[in-house]
C-alpha cells in the first residue's frame, strides 16, 4: 500500500482530534473577568480619555456647552483657513445651522482643497483614547474615512472605560440589530508597511480633533 503523504498525515491527525473530545483542563478559569489592569479613573474618565487621545496624536478640545463648541469650532476654522465644514449628519448639521457655521453636505465642494469633515460618535473609550463611530450615527461610512481632517463632536456622557462596555451599551441602544459598520478610531490614520517608513494619513484622516462637550 502506498505510503500517505505528509499532508494526509496532518489531516488525519486533525480529524482524529475533532472526533476525540477531551475535557477542559481549565474549568476554573473565569472567562468573563477583566484581563487588563484596573483603570485609574480617579480624575474622571474624560481626563483619562483626553490624555490617551493626545498620546496617540489626536487633539482634544473641552467645551462647557454647545455654545462654547460652536465658538471653538469657528476659531479653529479661522486659524486653519477652513471656509466650510463637510457634514452629512442631519443632527450635527442642525447644531451648525443654529451657530451659523458654514457647512455643506456635498463633498465635491472640497474637490480642489482639503476636506474637513465633522461627525458625531457612538462612544469614547477612555483606556485607549479611541473613538467608536458607526454609519448610522455619522450618516455615512465615508464621513469618518474620507476627510483629510476629521472633527468629532462628543459628550462626556459618551465616555466609557473600555471597548467591552462600549459594545455592551451599543447592544442596548440598537436592540433591533447593530449598525452594519462600526469602526474604532485610535489617532490619525497611519501606516509603516512600506519600508517601515511612517506615513500619516495614508488611508484616512491625517488629523483628528475631538470636541468634548460637558453634558453631565
Amino acid at each position: 500500500m502506498k505510503e500517505s503523504t505528509h499532508r494526509e498525515q496532518i489531516l488525519t491527525k486533525v480529524r482524529n482530534a475533532l472526533i476525540e473530545k477531551t475535557e477542559n483542563p481549565y474549568i476554573d478559569t473565569d472567562l468573563s473577568s477583566e484581563i487588563m489592569q484596573k483603570l485609574d479613573d480617579s480624575e474622571g474618565l474624560e481626563i483619562v480619555f483626553a490624555n490617551e487621545l493626545i498620546a496617540v496624536g489626536g487633539k482634544f478640545i473641552y467645551c462647557e456647552n454647545e455654545k462654547y463648541f460652536l465658538d471653538d469650532l469657528k476659531t479653529l476654522m479661522a486659524q486653519n483657513g477652513w471656509p466650510s465644514i463637510w457634514c452629512v449628519s442631519e443632527k450635527v448639521s442642525s447644531i451648525l445651522d443654529a451657530g451659523k457655521v458654514p457647512h455643506h453636505s456635498d463633498v465635491m465642494e472640497d474637490s480642489a482643497g482639503e476636506v474637513v469633515g465633522l461627525t458625531s460618535c457612538e462612544r469614547l473609550i477612555a483606556r485607549t483614547g479611541s473613538i467608536v463611530v458607526s454609519d448610522v450615527n455619522s450618516g455615512s461610512r465615508s464621513a469618518y474615512a474620507y476627510p483629510d481632517v476629521h472633527l468629532v463632536i462628543a459628550y462626556t456622557s459618551q465616555v466609557v472605560p473600555s471597548i467591552k462596555v462600549a459594545f455592551q451599551e451599543l447592544k442596548t441602544k440598537y436592540l433591533d440589530g447593530l449598525p452594519t459598520q462600526i469602526t474604532i478610531i485610535t489617532g490619525a490614520s497611519r501606516t509603516a508597511d512600506i519600508e517601515k517608513t511612517l506615513v500619516i494619513g495614508a488611508h484616512g484622516p491625517k488629523e483628528l480633533y475631538v470636541f468634548l462637550i460637558d453634558d453631565l
